[in-house]
């Protein structure tokens, strides 16, 4: 396996050279509800499991999230949203079971020795396949570079920021993975129920394979953000004083000065924040989290057209992002301890953000979910 290195590492580390599913079981014996509400000119026939199953047992670390019909997306009160995040679409999403935080360390290290995996971060860069990522005529980098390592942050030193220019507060590091998720000298120790991260998609999905979970669907995820609560635009309402009290995110004037109102300027221990009303914790902040859809900037704008509710949707049928075309990007949620109100305030249940999917960077970790089909023996 190589690693392919990100478009965003490859940015940074250029303007620094140039400085100096698996088959469906069959559900029987299970409870389930029909959802009755605007479904009609859909599939009359759907039926959506809405509670828990009977008989089904909550895996260990896991919340049942209820399936609903909901709008996904911005809420029209919401100034800050973006224009991928809109107009908000009619789904119906079946409920599952979902990691009540995201994974830890302590988690990742017991998949790593129950298998050995070695991450994208600790191996070795493949010019060759980074060609195909990038520009044609682009220059090798200094062999030296094609080390292993990753994408830590670092305060700017000026108080003047571009905020469009991402190498003044990220740094390529050799060295850098989820052992060390802030350069070689760091460390997890001490820090076992921190998130993992410094976690690659391909990564994810190769814990979710090791413990017979998935990543969620954007959905999915926003589904289990609301736990409940539409029309809002964080997952505890509207009420944005109380940030500091409910999510690790940055206070301050980013990414020069962090107040540390929340108690924290990196990453938090999991359940430092109240859950939300499914028992879910850090669905705002802390660490941005991998889904499985395809990252495409235009995903709302064309599935809206269609008129229609959109039953279980698993995104975009391809990537697509305007910048940055060469990358193939997956959808992040849930902002992380860099989101602030001065540039884009990622803590708000609607926020997405698309990351490629060789990207390991020090605020992206994952949790992941569980369907009914996949529980059934």
């Amino acid at each position: 396996m190589k690693n392919r290195f990100s478009i965003l590492g490859l940015g940074i580390l250029l303007v620094t050279l140039i400085n100096c599913k698996s088959e469906t079981k069959e559900k029987k014996n299970l409870e389930t509800h029909t959802v009755k509400e605007n479904i009609t000119s859909v599939d009359e026939k759907h039926i959506i499991i809405v509670n828990q199953p009977n008989g089904l047992n909550t895996p260990e670390g896991m919340v049942w999230v209820s399936g609903a019909t909901f709008k996904q997306g911005a809420v029209v009160s919401d100034e800050m949203a973006m224009d991928h995040e809109k107009p908000a679409l009619s789904v119906l999403v079946d409920g599952f079971f979902m990691d009540a935080t995201e994974v830890t360390n302590k988690q990742f290290a017991e998949f790593v020795k129950a298998t050995g995996y070695i991450t994208i971060a600790e191996r070795g860069i493949d010019w060759e396949e980074l060609k195909k990522q990038v520009p044609p005529g682009t220059p090798k980098p200094h062999d030296s570079i094609l080390q292993p390592g990753a994408l830590t942050f670092k305060k700017s030193k000026s108080p003047v920021v571009d905020l469009y220019d991402f190498s003044q507060w990220w740094n390529w590091t050799i060295g850098a993975n989820w052992q060390h998720p802030n350069g070689p000298k760091s460390t997890i120790k001490g820090k076992e129920n921190y998130p993992v991260v410094q976690i690659a998609y391909e990564d994810a999905l190769a814990y979710c394979e090791w413990a017979n979970r998935r990543l969620p669907t954007e959905a999915e995820w926003e589904l289990a953000s609301r736990a409940g609560s539409y029309g809002t635009i964080y997952n505890w309402g509207n009420d944005v004083s109380v940030l500091s009290e409910m999510a690790n995110t940055w206070e301050g004037d980013f990414p020069v000065n962090n107040s540390k109102d929340d108690g924290f300027e990196l990453r938090a221990p999991v359940k430092s924040y109240p859950a939300n009303a499914y028992g879910l914790y850090d669905m705002a902040g802390n660490v941005w989290e991998w889904t499985s859809d395809w990252y495409n900037a235009n995903y709302y704008k064309e599935m809206n057209g269609q008129n229609t509710v959109l039953i279980n949707p698993m995104g975009a049928n391809s990537p697509f992002t305007p910048n940055n075309p060469l990358a193939k990007e997956k959808v992040i949620k849930g902002g992380s301890f860099l989101c602030s109100d001065s540039y884009c305030a990622s803590y708000r249940v609607s926020s997405r953000m698309g990351s490629s999917m060789d990207s390991s960077l020090e605020h992206t970790g994952f949790r992941t979910v569980a369907s009914v089909d996949m529980l059934i023996k």
